[in-house]
């Protein structure tokens, strides 16, 4: 098969972890007999810099005509503590989910036997735990007009906005992952309180009946904010609007006991998107100290996404197992005593276990 991949490092440590992502598609490919192609785009605060735009018409072009995208990551401390900034790389992100009509955002939760430890949760409530987040990613307050201030900078205003077909799209996908799972969705709103919210339950209940095979509860926000913590292991397909799917993931990603780990897909109308959900941590930029798993784990995903191959997505996780139970990672998921390995290391570690694994 032959693949056009378009890789967007983005700033702080994207490059460096993109880089280990990238040499992990090639170890693949090659083990596969996939020819691959890579294309350079600029993104985020490194694209305002050079462009005065964090998504510029280049890099669109270049992710539209492109089969896949790997994603770094958008954010710098000199736009984050400027009110008065008008542009943030963070808009190019949204920008290109917009554009590329990536309206669902897939995030896997799962725990590592090794790694159980590191979790802040107790190693009985989380052993386990599997899940997939569904977030819906072009809608919501995120993309609502009006949005704005007064004129004396005192009142401001967001427009949480969702139509019909943005939410059938979303639910359906999410009961379509349930069916290849365990069977079980939970569609999380604030039906109580918000007209968009019971928008959402309206369709989920009306959707119900395609899927009946599908045991489907509904549970306000706040509810699963609890349960994320008491019970994970209870959840198997979770789907919900846009900003509460942005802070419901961010909360489960401690569960697995480093944001480091976790692996994400934009998927939707043009070229999906594979990026780690951490941010750019940009004081750790250049140090070669920035955990490469969750970018390689999107690398897995990007195999199975969208070119729908599943031993290779499944190899690439094979390959992370084996480096979190041989303890050769990075300094974020090791005790002081513990020796711990550059993210550069971790690399050539993985690429090289990939190189040794019977290819049938």
């Amino acid at each position: 098969m032959k693949m056009k991949i378009a890789v967007l490092p983005g700033d702080g440590i994207g490059p460096e972890i993109t880089e280990v992502a990238k040499k992990i598609v090639e170890a693949v490919a090659d083990k596969f007999n996939h020819s691959v192609s890579f294309e350079y785009g600029s993104c985020g605060a490194d694209a305002i810099d050079k462009y005065g735009n964090p998504y510029p018409e280049e890099t669109h072009a270049l992710c539209k005509k492109s089969d896949a995208v790997l994603f770094g990551a958008v954010g710098h401390p000199k736009f984050d503590n400027d009110p008065t900034a008008k542009v943030r790389p963070e808009q190019g992100l949204l920008a290109m989910r917009k554009r590329l009509g990536l309206y669902a955002n897939l995030r896997p939760i799962t725990t590592f036997e090794s790694l159980i430890h590191q979790s802040p949760l107790r190693a009985d409530l989380v052993k386990g735990a599997d899940f997939l987040c569904v977030r819906e990613l072009t809608g919501g307050l995120y993309f609502g007009r009006p949005q704005g201030r007064s004129e004396d900078g005192n009142v401001a205003y967001d427009t949480c906005v969702y139509s019909r077909e943005e939410v059938e799209r979303i639910v359906r996908l999410a009961f379509e992952f349930a069916m290849q799972r365990r069977k079980k969705l939970t569609v999380v709103d604030k039906a109580n309180i918000l007209a968009t919210s019971r928008l959402w339950r309206e369709v989920a209940k009306e959707m119900e009946q395609d899927f009946p095979e599908v045991q489907t509860e509904y549970m306000f926000v706040d509810n699963v904010a609890m349960r994320l913590i008491q019970w994970p292991t209870s959840f198997d397909v979770i789907v919900t609007e846009n900003m509460f799917g942005d802070i419901l993931t961010d909360e489960a990603s401690v569960i697995t006991g480093s944001m480091g780990l976790l692996p994400s897909a934009s998927i939707g109308l043009h070229t999906s998107v594979f990026e780690p959900i951490h941010g750019s941590w940009p004081e750790a930029a250049g140090k070669n100290i920035a955990n490469p798993l969750a970018a390689v784990l999107s690398a897995a995903m990007l195999f199975e996404y969208a070119f729908n191959l599943q031993e290779e997505s499944d190899i690439i996780r094979k390959a992370v197992k084996a480096s979190m139970d041989e303890k050769i990672t990075t300094a974020d998921i090791r005790t002081k005593e513990e020796k711990s390995y550059s993210t550069s290391e971790v690399g050539e570690w993985l690429v090289d276990y990939i190189k040794k694994q019977y290819c049938p």
